[in-house]
């Protein structure tokens, strides 16, 4: 496969051209006017952010993408799919008035706002994909429907993919609520006995109703960091679904996963999601990923922690993976911020590893090229 081009762009700003200029032209050269034809109905993915959280892409970012697809010709909406976790985006009302107050109203974008699988996170479409983890995937209704896609991603690390880029927005985010449980199903938490203070924090955060404070065992007990706790939380196997939000819950660190085993089935789950989304829409689909406040989590939290290196730049592309791969090799020839959580870190050259050493971030990359995705053979174009 011949490298692709990835275009790029950096925020630097004078009076005669602001970045929002810029950014129309980088979606012009990155061939956006090609992508869209008239009346496309032209998905806009991206993630709201969840509630409290201050990472997530600014709405004033958006709107020149919605204003570039209507001067194609196309009918743009903003869209993305149910949570599996508990949070404010779980149901499409939830959904919509988080994204509302995050600022992503329709007098603001100049597009209405649709959430992919519908009120319950059940309007899905069954998409073939014939990989070695599924014969169908379970993709939102609105994306399949849709006649081209654009992607707008915040590019930042997580806690299970490694990094967030384009690769996650449409693969994680374009399952619907049973297409997210499929991709994670694999991924089982456990409970470290001696970490786990019985406090119960997990249980509200698990929807599933998976999670119990029971008696600890005597050789729990022995296990325990304080003899006075006596209750241990346990997992019930058959009800868990592996959305690691029980693992975010825990202050104690007690929740944790068989990584070395589990984290690359995952990967490569989430980009046979990434190719359903995609199907049909290979030539009709471009990625944009902002290199901004590159938070160490993802923006489901409900918050968000200092960058671990400053704003880089926005990067766009028709290659999903050659963007993603871009975006990873840029951040890495970053110095770390010394207000970040790596700020101890100075000389690492795997900034992701340093954040989530059990995470073998590079497989989805190898395996999204094993399927044909795209390649992580590139040449960049500044603009």
């Amino acid at each position: 496969m011949a490298p692709a081009t990835v275009y790029s762009m950096d925020l630097n700003a004078k009076r005669s051209q602001g970045i929002l200029p810029r950014l129309r032209t980088l979606m012009r050269k990155a061939g956006l006017e090609e992508i869209i034809t008239k009346d496309d109905l032209t998905a806009i993915k991206l993630h709201f952010g969840e509630l409290g959280n201050t990472a997530f892409i600014r709405p004033l970012f958006v709107r020149p993408v919605v204003e570039a697809v209507k001067k194609a010709g196309g009918k743009p909406f903003l869209t993305d799919a149910s949570t599996l976790y508990v949070g404010e985006r779980g149901n499409a009302v939830d959904h919509l008035n988080t994204a509302v107050y995050n600022g992503f109203g329709y007098s603001s974008i100049g597009a209405p706002l649709i959430i992919a699988d519908g009120l319950n996170g059940r309007e899905e479409i069954e998409v073939a994909v014939n990989s070695a983890h599924f014969k169908t995937a379970f993709i939102g209704a609105a994306l399949v429907h849709a006649n081209a896609l654009i992607s707008v991603a915040h590019f930042k690390l997580h806690e299970m993919a490694g990094f967030g880029g384009a690769l996650k927005n449409i693969g994680m985010g374009g399952g619907s609520r049973r297409g997210k449980m499929a991709q994670h199903s694999t991924v089982s938490p456990v409970v470290a006995a001696e970490k786990c203070i019985g406090c119960g924090m997990c249980l509200p955060q698990c929807i599933h109703g998976a999670l119990d404070l029971k008696e600890r065992t005597a050789a729990e007990k022995a296990k325990a960091a304080n003899p006075k706790i006596t209750r241990l939380a346990r997992i019930d196997k058959k009800k868990c679904v592996g959305c690691a939000m029980c693992l975010h819950a825990c202050k104690q660190g007690a929740m944790d996963v068989n990584w070395a085993t589990d984290i690359p089935a995952f990967l490569e789950r989430m980009i046979d999601y990434a190719a359903a989304v995609l199907d049909g829409k290979a030539q009709k689909s471009l990625f944009i990923n902002f290199l901004t406040q590159i938070s160490p989590a993802c923006d489901c939290h409900s918050y968000a922690d200092a960058p671990i290196v400053g704003d880089i730049g926005i990067l766009a592309s028709t290659d999903p993976v050659a963007l993603d791969k871009a975006s990873v090799d840029l951040m890495m020839r970053q110095p770390i911020l010394p207000t970040s959580c790596l700020a101890n870190k100075a000389d690492v050259t795997d900034k992701i590893r340093a954040v989530y050493s059990y995470i073998p971030w590079e497989h989805q990359f190898a395996y999204a090229e094993k399927i044909g995705l795209g390649t992580t053979e590139y040449t960049l174009k500044a603009i």
